[in-house]
C-alpha cells in the first residue's frame, strides 16, 4: 500500500516535472516540486532522463521532406492555369472588358438621360419610364462590374442572359407590331454584345466543380 501511495504521489510531481520541461505552469507549487525531488532519488533520476529526451528531441536535425507544393496547386479545383488560359488572359479577356466598360457606360448614360427627364422617345408614362431606367442602371452596373472583375461573369450571366433574351425577344415583336423604331430597336444590339461578352468570360472562367450539375452529385461551397 506504501509503495502504491508513493508511485500515486511521484506520478504528480513528474507531471509537473514534465509540464515545467515543456514550458507550461504546473499544478504543484514549484517549492513543493523542490522539495520532493530533494528526498525522491527516483524522481530526480526520472528528471534527468526527462531533460535528455527533451534536449535532444529539440536538438535534433529535422529530415527534409520532398516540396508538395506543385501536387496540392494542382489538385485544387481551379488547378493550375495552363498556358493557354494564361494567353487567354493576356490577349483575349482585356478586348471583352473594354467591350463590357463601354457597353455599361452607354446603358448608364442612357438611364440617366431619361430618369433625369422623366419621358422617354416612346412617351411612355413617368413611372414606366423610372423603372425602365433602374433595369437599365442595374444592367450597366452588372457589366461595369464584370468588366472590373472577370470572376463575376458567372454569377452575372442567368440575370443579364434571361434579360436580354427577352427583351430581344419582345423587340422583334413590336418592330413587326410597328410599335417602335428601328433606331431604338438597334440601341439594344449593345445590350447583346454586352452578354455575348460576358458569356464568353464565364466559360473561359469555368471551373469543373462549379459548373457540375446539382443532380451528378453533392453542391459544392
Amino acid at each position: 500500500m506504501d509503495s502504491q501511495l508513493h508511485g500515486d504521489e511521484c506520478g504528480l510531481f513528474r507531471e509537473a516535472i514534465s509540464a515545467r520541461l515543456d514550458a507550461e505552469a504546473p499544478e504543484l507549487a514549484h517549492t513543493a516540486l523542490a522539495r520532493h525531488l530533494a528526498s525522491c532519488a527516483d524522481c530526480r533520476h526520472w528528471e534527468e532522463l526527462a531533460q535528455q529526451v527533451t534536449r535532444r528531441g529539440r536538438l535534433a536535425i529535422a529530415e527534409s521532406i520532398p516540396d508538395v507544393t506543385l501536387a496540392v496547386l494542382t489538385g485544387l479545383p481551379g488547378g493550375r492555369p495552363t498556358a493557354d488560359q494564361q494567353a487567354w488572359t493576356r490577349h483575349g479577356e482585356l478586348p471583352l472588358r473594354w467591350v463590357l466598360l463601354a457597353v455599361g457606360v452607354d446603358q448608364a448614360a442612357l438611364a440617366v438621360a431619361s430618369l433625369s427627364s422623366g419621358t422617354d422617345a416612346m412617351g411612355a408614362p413617368t413611372h414606366v419610364v423610372h423603372e425602365t431606367g433602374a433595369w437599365s442602371v442595374a444592367v450597366a452596373v452588372s457589366f461595369v462590374a464584370v468588366a472590373a472583375a472577370p470572376r463575376l461573369a458567372a454569377g452575372a450571366l442567368p440575370f443579364l442572359a434571361a434579360f436580354a433574351l427577352l427583351l430581344a425577344a419582345l423587340t422583334l415583336s413590336d418592330l413587326n407590331a410597328g410599335r417602335v423604331h428601328i433606331e431604338r430597336a438597334a440601341g439594344h444590339l449593345l445590350v447583346l454584345a454586352g452578354v455575348a461578352a460576358v458569356s464568353v468570360l464565364a466559360w473561359q472562367g469555368r471551373s469543373p466543380e462549379r459548373w457540375r450539375p446539382l443532380s451528378s452529385g453533392r453542391a459544392r461551397a
